[in-house]
């Protein structure tokens, strides 16, 4: 079977992380929030898979990434992992209005309202930004 590698990044300002709206003609996973990404190409390791998709989907290269994935999740021909990004170059705005209709910053209480691409997600905003009712909250 063939896998797909798929990268994201959880660019975190203060108690909020960013989230872009996969647009509704999407083939996999449309209308839902996730993180910005897409697959890793052919001799790409994942940390270049990750800032070359950053650049190409919001204009942002990253530039402090932790050193390891806040998750890794395998489903039937997708392996993905999602990467902390808490420093950047650029302002992130949507280069890619075919992928996404829309990008916003979220609180972890705000992302329990929107519907996700993985319900991992949650506890990912929670590990980064604070639980919705803890002292990071906001």
């Amino acid at each position: 079977m063939l896998v797909h590698r798929v990268v994201a990044g959880v660019l975190v300002r203060g108690a909020r992380v960013l989230l872009a709206h996969r647009s509704p003609g999407r083939r996999w996973y449309p209308d839902v929030w996730d993180f910005p990404g897409g697959h890793v190409e052919g001799g790409e390791d994942e940390r270049a898979a990750l800032a070359r998709e950053l650049r190409e989907e919001i204009g942002v290269d990253p530039r402090e990434v932790d050193a390891e994935p806040v998750l890794r999740a395998e489903d039937a021909g997708l392996r993905l992992s999602v990467w902390a990004v808490r420093s950047w170059q650029g302002e992130p705005r949507n280069l890619q209005p075919d992928e996404h209709d829309d990008l916003r910053w979220v609180s972890a209480a705000e992302v329990r309202l929107l519907r996700l691409a993985h319900p991992a997600h949650v506890a990912v905003v929670d590990r980064l930004v604070g639980r919705p009712d803890g002292p990071e909250a906001g």
